[in-house]
């Protein structure tokens, strides 16, 4: 079962099945369209307005003789970015008896979220590949909005929850509206409230719509706006220097 495999086992095995998947396809650098992907593996990819999620793996039945092919059916969406998610998702579903077989577990006895846990671990490293990811992130001083741009059809969310699953230790919060949405460490598991250091990151960003950093240590702060019209997110990556 997927809870007794070592998690740097398990973190390897996602890493190479999703490697293998980008090299059959022949992508070698970013951004990851996973339209591609899917066109590589035979993936029909069709649309479904009235579905309530955003995609969804299928077979669908062939003539006599014929093995049922693979499809996903998205619903639309405005968000480009939101559609590679969900495509990204849908194609980790159709890679996950891969991360199975690696590990000798057998779906069937896997827990019944194993596939859709794969799924998610499987679409993150699809759209941001670890060696790709820890690269430039390493290069660019970890700028969310920088890798952005050049992980295009990856959203922020995406990029910040991959950099919980890559060192160094960091707390990763997402701030909507003034209020915590989300924060979580990659080390921590009961994650400190914010420290001041980080709310006066998070209040100037908010206030001057461009991004910020802020130290007080142990904690090196960043912080980048994310707004829109009606909406106002606030990203912070803190990063500890002595854990």
């Amino acid at each position: 079962m997927l809870i007794e495999v070592p998690p740097e086992e398990f973190a390897g095995v996602l890493d190479d099945v999703a490697a293998g998947a980008l090299a059959e396809a022949g992508i070698d650098g970013p951004p990851v369209d996973p339209f591609v992907l899917a066109h590589v593996y035979g993936i029909t990819v069709a649309e479904d307005a009235a579905q309530a999620g955003r995609g969804r793996y299928v077979r669908l039945g062939g003539r006599r003789g014929h093995r049922p092919k693979p499809a996903v059916l998205l619903r639309p969406e405005e968000r480009a970015e939101r559609s590679h998610w969900a495509l990204a998702h849908e194609i980790g579903e159709h890679l996950a008896i891969r991360v199975f077989g690696r590990l000798n577990v057998a779906p069937r006895e896997a827990p019944g979220n194993a596939r859709e846990l794969v799924a998610n671990h499987l679409a993150r490293r699809l759209l941001l590949p670890s060696p790709w990811i820890l690269e430039d992130g390493r290069a660019s001083g970890w700028d969310l909005l920088w890798l952005k741009q050049r992980y295009v059809t990856a959203s922020h969310e995406v990029h910040v929850r991959r950099m919980l699953e890559l060192p160094p230790p960091v707390i990763v919060t997402i701030i909507d509206k003034g209020k915590v949405y989300f924060r979580r460490s990659n080390l921590m598991r009961r994650v400190p409230p914010m420290a001041e250091v980080e709310r006066e990151c998070q209040r100037r960003a908010s206030a001057e719509a461009r991004a910020v950093s802020g130290e007080a240590l142990p904690l090196r702060v960043q912080a980048w706006p994310v707004h829109e019209p009606g909406w106002k997110r606030e990203i912070l990556r803190t990063e500890v220097e002595e854990w």
